[in-house]
């Protein structure tokens, strides 16, 4: 069995293990975890020619500096723009490096985005809990937080040098400025006219910002009768209203409850996209129709799949597996019979 080991000069907070999540627990109050960029994560392991939903290390704006200490591997980083270093190399903030013995290698924070994601080639050594290593960062459970002096041991190591260079990340990595929301289930509970200053209003993400959640700053949404609301069930994505009528948008360690009202919810795919937003940032609401919502997600879930075999299949590493492979054996040149 091939190793290789990285030891954690640094890291920032909520630098995490993530799968693609702990799905079907939720009605047992367990949160789904996973990527807060679902996208991001899945494109850093299939750049590696992994299945999307391998484990991968989710970085924070507090960034992470590694040293391989021991053997060789294949890493890729995808997710926001951030600054990736390779020993003295400033690398493309979407990249494949190979790491070895003794290699200095950092992420940290760029000109924007909140999350990215370091994948390998080979299999991440990682506790699991109910099947996932996905860590729902509260509780520590899964595979946990990564902290300054670990070691990320990763089994099955594999250099595959065909794969280093940069990828083209593709436009949809931006976060948006405008996000989808389906209105309800709850705009009953609001007083008269809050949904309409949900939609027309400016709102800012607020520092109060972490894998559960981020509040927002902008026009008050005030509720109608906030003690008659029994607990019900909240999904990534639900945009839930506290007693003094601020908004939080719902995200990866969400909450499987909840007795506050959800004046909306904003499409999977741009939750997604919104985890890029930094604290300060702004955003407004757009209302779509249900049945709108439900063709738009269709569309977007054909355009992620679309993407990423995009950056599985990038031209760059078909040209140079061609190069470096014997496509015929025992062919040669004749001699010339003129």
């Amino acid at each position: 069995m091939t190793r290789a080991v990285l030891h954690v000069r640094r890291a920032g907070p909520l630098v995490s293990f993530q799968d693609g999540g702990r799905h079907g627990a939720m009605r047992f109050g367990v949160p789904a975890s996973g990527p807060m960029d679902r996208f991001a994560h899945a494109a850093a392991n299939v750049a590696l020619g992994r299945p999307a939903t391998s484990t991968a290390i989710e970085v924070s704006l507090g960034g992470l500096a590694l040293t391989c200490v021991e053997g060789a591997v294949t890493v890729a980083v995808c997710g926001g723009a951030f600054a990736v270093d390779h020993g003295t190399e400033r690398c493309s903030p979407w990249t494949v490096r190979t790491l070895r013995e003794g290699d200095e290698f950092s992420i940290s924070v760029g000109p924007w985005g909140s999350w990215c994601y370091l994948a390998v080639v080979g299999e991440l050594v990682a506790p699991t809990w109910l099947g996932s290593t996905s860590t729902l960062v509260r509780s520590g459970l899964g595979g946990g937080v990564v902290g300054t002096g670990d070691e990320l041991v990763i089994d099955h190591a594999l250099v595959d040098d065909a794969l280093v260079g940069p990828i083209a990340a593709p436009p949809s990595s931006v976060p948006p400025s405008e996000l989808r929301v389906v209105l309800g289930p709850q705009t009953e509970c609001f007083v008269a006219g809050a949904a309409d200053a949900l939609l027309s209003g400016d709102y800012r993400l607020t520092s109060a910002y972490d894998r559960m959640g981020v509040r927002l700053d902008g026009p008050p949404l005030p509720l109608d009768d906030v003690l008659a609301i029994p607990s019900t069930p909240i999904v990534r994505g639900s945009l839930q209203v506290a007693g003094d009528g601020v908004p939080t948008l719902l995200l990866a360690d969400h909450q499987t409850t909840g007795g506050y009202p959800k004046i909306a919810t904003v499409l999977a795919d741009d939750t997604t996209r919104a985890t890029q937003l930094r604290a300060g940032d702004h955003v407004r609401f757009v209302a779509l129709d249900p049945s709108d919502a439900v063709l738009a997600a269709r569309s977007a879930a054909a355009d992620r799949g679309r993407r990423l075999e995009a950056i599985a299949d990038r031209p760059g590493v078909r040209t140079r597996h061609l190069l470096t492979t014997n496509l015929i054996g025992g062919v040669f040149h004749p001699p010339d019979e003129r």
